[in-house]
């Protein structure tokens, strides 16, 4: 693949070599450091010019100083002169600060619009191009003014189903909030298999209320589908419910394993034959301290929709053609 350069963040290294050598490259060299103020420094340590510019960065671990190390690295290598920088980021950060909710019966909310302002700061580093997965909103992609893929972890989500659940033809998907309705019909019908869904209500954020399970679970295995989960207060509470329902057994299977707070030792206490998670977030630390959770490697995604956007093929539908 001439003319072309992948460069890593300091994010998730691991993902960024798997894409790496998927597509047969060495990544980019660079130097990212920080002073003594904590300010980041980046340098990029090789030619760019003309050349056909990836860089992969996950919004996790330490998000701000993340994302303004890949904002530096967009806008070093703009102004080296590549041709085109395309920031390839599998889990968007802010993504669930997407609207202005309402905070009371006649208070109109104050609150920001970050997804909106992470759009601009990438657009204004210089950013051509947008390579993401499973936003936790899609109206996000309508906040830029430059091209967005969002891929989808759905083809690798369907193929773990089918080799690690030798019950799944007596599955049920099911969605932990009305919002993934969406997401779990359109596995459902890929796998043939009826799906549920769980009304939530909150009174707080990270804080359910209540629950209330549509769909008929009983004697069938369960299994929770959503995009991202944090401090997993929500799939637990889920977990509970449809094994309460009848459920034989009870997995789930999420895009973004954000993990935060007390989500390990929820996860160890629940009802879960395993939390699977792709892995746009680095899991093995928390694999060490947490038995239940697996992970799905997303990496062959990537690596064709950076090969496609190069050769300029579609990646449109990239999710229900890429060879697992």
């Amino acid at each position: 693949m001439p003319n072309i350069v992948l460069f890593s963040g300091s994010s998730h290294h691991d993902l960024s070599q798997r894409v790496a050598d998927r597509l047969g490259l060495e990544l980019g060299k660079g130097v990212t450091k920080k002073f003594s103020n904590q300010e980041t420094s980046v340098e990029i340590g090789e030619s760019v010019r003309g050349e056909d510019v990836y860089i992969i960065q996950s919004g996790c671990g330490e998000i701000n100083d993340n994302l303004m190390e890949l904002l530096i690295m967009i806008n070093a290598c703009k102004i080296a002169s590549s041709s085109r920088v395309t920031a390839v980021i599998p889990c968007f950060p802010y993504a669930r600060q997407d609207k202005k909710d309402k905070v009371g019966k006649n208070c109109a909310s104050r609150a920001p619009i970050s997804a909106k302002l992470v759009a601009n700061m990438l657009s204004v580093a210089g950013a051509d191009h947008i390579i993401t997965m499973d936003l936790h909103a899609s109206q996000i992609q309508g906040f830029f003014d430059i091209p967005v893929d969002n891929l989808y972890a759905e083809p690798a989500v369907l193929q773990w189903i089918k080799e690690n659940i030798p019950e799944w033809r007596n599955c049920i998907i099911v969605s932990p909030d009305a919002g993934g309705a969406k997401r779990v019909t359109s596995i459902a019908d890929r796998l043939n298999v009826e799906f549920a869904l769980i009304h939530k209500e909150r009174k707080k954020a990270n804080e359910v209320d209540r629950m209330v399970l549509v769909g008929d679970v009983k004697d069938r295995v369960a299994i929770l589908v959503d995009d991202m989960a944090d401090t997993c207060g929500t799939i637990c509470h889920a977990a509970d419910k449809l094994m309460s329902a009848g459920a034989t057994k009870v997995y789930a299977i999420l895009t973004h394993g954000i993990f935060s707070g007390p989500a390990l030792s929820r996860i160890n206490n629940a009802s879960f034959e395993a939390v699977v998670v792709t892995n746009t977030i680095p899991q093995e630390e928390k694999m060490k301290h947490c038995p239940k959770i697996q992970f799905i490697d997303i990496s062959m995604i990537l690596a064709e929709a950076i090969r496609r956007t190069h050769n300029g093929e579609s990646v449109s539908y990239l999710f229900s053609h890429v060879p697992l």
